[in-house]
């Protein structure tokens, strides 16, 4: 189990300095939707280029193609003979001249330089090669905690593996995936992960498409494309090598060769699959199995309340399971009590409704967005990024807006704790990515080095998350070993303790931000900690509460 998220040093150094220092410059595209959706207009300008250059070729070719059909007519009219000296002339002058112009045009040398002109523009804005793998597990992570079908995501579909269930996710328009995507995903399994861990799991399943799709337009050009089916078999067969199966290894690689018959080193390839095929010292491959990449030993459960969110309260917690209209004898909440939802007893878990209004939520996104940074978690004493975490974030205080301190006044009124600094970090805004996620976590730190002390005033006692905006699929909030997850529901606040009574960490709230497979997920978080709240959560009569 992993110790708290990372922090910034919350009310410390890091948090001032994200506050202070100029935003970032473009990076990590794959780890936060609002910079995928930035994406976007950095290829609205690029196709605004290309149709430009369009419409300067097209002219372009209009002309080049009635300087073809000219000397073409010359050719085919009998009538039309170099005896006639203005004809050999003009013969003489169009080879000399007319040609080396018409193949090394000035215009065609132009039009081309002003699109290489466009990407040079917003070259600094364009995803990386980071990016790229980053989005392709991201896939992949859709594919394995949503139980999801390859073939049925490279159709554009999110369907079960084998379900006849309805898709969990339908988008108002379909879009299918090339070959070369396939090809992509799949060559990221191969070369991020495989040689490490043995990833052929995934990597056999993607390049298993991209052949088939490869196969299907076989002799087609497209010019977006990087790869080709000798590159997917290429990759296909080392997969299943590495996996055991030498046969299919080796029909893979006999079929690259009737493409490509000249490539020594799979010829070589084939060469030794047959021997370790006559010799029989290769055991035969047994089934794929998906390696633990995560080293969660709750991820069968993880991703099983991913995908059901909810769960069953056990039947002596349902009696105090139900809606109220609650002031927690604030006077703020007297004229518009809290809207609250009890989800359970152990752990105590509730859901304010109508926390914040769509227009309070949009300010704190617009604050925010400007100064998001990747997320990072706690390892030791340090903070560090982690596949395990993808999404990125911002911290704002109350000084920074008056609906930011307004909130900071609400969640006061309805916890009942003091949130006057060092009592509470400031306010964390996140946005997840592409897949974006956080594996299960204590909110709390588990050690004694843990960068919540840096703060002084001890641990995290409770945890106050909004849910800033809708997702359509994916994205609850699932608490591992009290088995239920709550979805996401927009300007909702979700509240739980992080400790018992006696301090100690609760461990039912080892909990887990579910993979967003649908939509832009937005969270705010208010940790708030021990101290300055002994009188307003005191001990309990009974030391193990």
């Amino acid at each position: 189990m992993r110790a708290a998220p990372g922090l910034g040093a919350a009310l410390g150094l890091g948090a001032v300095l994200t506050l202070l220092s100029p935003p970032p410059a473009p990076a990590e595209t794959f780890s936060a939707m609002l910079s995928v959706r930035r994406a976007l207009g950095s290829e609205g300008r690029l196709l605004r280029r290309l149709r430009a250059y369009l419409r300067d070729e097209s002219r372009r070719l209009r002309r080049l193609a009635r300087f073809y059909e000219k000397v073409q007519a010359l050719h085919q009219d009998p009538k039309a003979s170099v005896d006639n000296p203005l004809l050999a002339f003009s013969l003489i002058k169009r080879l000399h001249s007319d040609w080396p112009n018409v193949i090394y045009s000035v215009e065609a040398a132009e039009n081309t330089q002003a699109l290489h002109a466009g990407l040079k523009e917003v070259e600094q804005e364009l995803p990386g090669a980071e990016d790229l793998d980053g989005a392709a597990r991201a896939l992949m992570r859709l594919q394995d905690v949503y139980a999801l079908s390859v073939k049925g995501m490279a159709n554009g579909v999110f369907q079960r593996a084998g379900a006849s269930r309805p898709p969990l996710y339908s988008p108002s328009r379909r879009v299918s995936l090339s070959a070369d995507d396939c090809f992509h995903v799949g060559k990221c399994a191969t070369s991020q992960v495989a040689y490490d861990t043995g990833d052929y799991y995934h990597s056999i399943a993607w390049l298993e498409e991209a052949v088939g799709l490869f196969r299907l337009s076989y002799g087609s050009w497209n010019p977006e494309d990087r790869s080709s089916l000798e590159d997917a078999l290429d990759h296909l067969a080392f997969s299943y090598f590495m996996a055991g199966n030498i046969s299919h290894a080796l029909s893979l690689s006999k079929e690259f060769l009737l493409y490509d018959p000249s490539n020594q080193r799979v010829a070589r390839n084939v060469v030794k699959y047959e021997k370790l095929l006559e010799t029989g010292t290769v055991a035969s491959a047994g089934p794929l199995r998906r390696p633990n990449g995560t080293r969660l030993q709750s991820r069968d459960a993880y991703e099983e309340l991913c995908q059901h969110p909810g769960g069953q309260p056990a039947p002596e917690q349902l009696p105090h399971l139900g809606c109220s209209y609650e002031t927690n004898g604030s006077p703020y909440l007297l004229l518009q009590p809290a809207k609250k939802e009890m989800i359970r007893i152990r752990p105590y878990v509730a859901l304010y409704h109508d926390f914040i209004s769509d227009a309070e939520a949009e300010t704190i996104k617009g604050l925010a967005g400007p100064w998001l940074q990747r997320s990072v978690v706690a390892s030791g004493e340090k903070q560090q990024k982690a596949e395990y975490r993808i999404s990125k974030s911002a911290w704002l205080k109350d000084t920074a807006d008056p609906v930011v301190r307004a909130l900071e006044q609400r969640i006061a009124a309805v916890t009942g704790l003091d949130l006057r600094p060092p009592y509470a970090e400031y306010l964390q805004v996140v946005n997840y990515g592409l897949g974006g996620h956080y594996e299960p976590h204590f909110d709390h730190a588990t050690s004694r080095k843990s960068p919540l002390y840096r703060m002084k005033s001890g641990n995290r006692i409770a945890t106050v998350m909004i849910y800033l905006s809708a997702v359509e699929a994916g994205g609850s909030t699932a608490f591992i070993h009290a088995n239920f997850s709550v979805p996401v529901v927009k300007n909702a606040a979700l509240f739980w303790w992080n400790l018992r009574r006696n301090g100690d960490g609760d461990e039912d709230t080892l909990h887990a931000g579910c993979p967003v497979l649908a939509g832009d997920k937005w969270v705010a978080n208010k940790w708030i900690h021990e101290h300055g709240q002994e009188f307003r959560r005191p001990c309990g009569a009974n030391q193990q509460d």
